[in-house]
């Protein structure tokens, strides 16, 4: 693999563990969070710059359907990103309170929570559509694999997929998303690691729907082209 790539994954997994860590909020503490969120802005950008041959070719070449879906989510990211760091800086009271802000925070704290529940929705789905390199990277690095394997691998993944859209519901996210509930609750006496679990459950339910529909819209663009061909 080659070094350019290696950075690429590990930057992409270090911006997931860190979009966990941003969902927990109050439970490390609002310094914590701030100074997380910076970082993951920096990644943000560290991960554009290593894929900015996709950016340049944004105008290039025929838009299929799976292309229109990423871009779409990219664009999607790319405001819910925007949004998160433009509240995050007028909420600022630890990393950013030398900044003379001193207004607009009723504003702000509904942007931020709109922008960092659909953000992460946004970028699981994103994740999602990754998903075949990573298995095949997997492949490549355990080349020894059997139908037992694979299907209990399969099986997992509808597990965590099921339990995801449990925790979905469980925790509202929905309600943080449209604002039906204005103020994030965490629960003080839950251990951290049950809260991130939790949430990686949420995410891998997006990462599953991500993956299976990059999948789906493949295979309607592979049908369309053999058609076209026996025309």
């Amino acid at each position: 693999m080659k070094p350019k790539m290696i950075v690429k994954i590990c930057v992409d997994i270090v911006m997931t563990i860190a979009l966990l860590f941003l969902m927990t909020y109050e439970l490390v503490g609002q310094a914590v969070h701030e100074w997380l969120g910076i970082g993951m802005f920096v990644l943000f950008v560290t991960h554009h710059i290593l894929n900015r041959k996709w950016s340049g070719n944004f105008l290039k070449g025929h838009y299929t359907p799976l292309r229109i879906w990423r871009t779409l989510l990219v664009v999607l990211v790319l405001l819910c990103m925007a949004g998160s760091m433009v509240s995050g800086v007028i909420l600022s009271r630890h990393a950013l309170s030398f900044l003379p802000i001193s207004s607009g925070c009723s504003f702000a704290r509904n942007l931020h929570m709109v922008s960092a529940y659909w953000g992460f929705v946004w970028m699981s789905l994103h994740l999602g559509l990754h998903w075949s390199m990573m298995m095949a990277i997997a492949r490549k690095a355990f080349p020894k694999g059997s139908a037992a394997r694979t299907w209990a691998l399969r099986i997992l993944a509808v597990a965590i997929a099921v339990y995801g859209a449990y925790v979905f519901v469980k925790r509202d996210i929905a309600g943080y998303m449209f604002l039906r509930i204005q103020f994030v609750f965490f629960d003080f006496e839950e251990p951290l690691i049950f809260f991130l679990l939790d949430y990686a459950a949420a995410m891998g339910l997006f990462v599953f729907a991500g993956h299976y529909f990059a999948e789906l819209l493949k295979r309607r663009s592979r049908k369309r082209k053999r058609a076209s061909i026996i025309l």
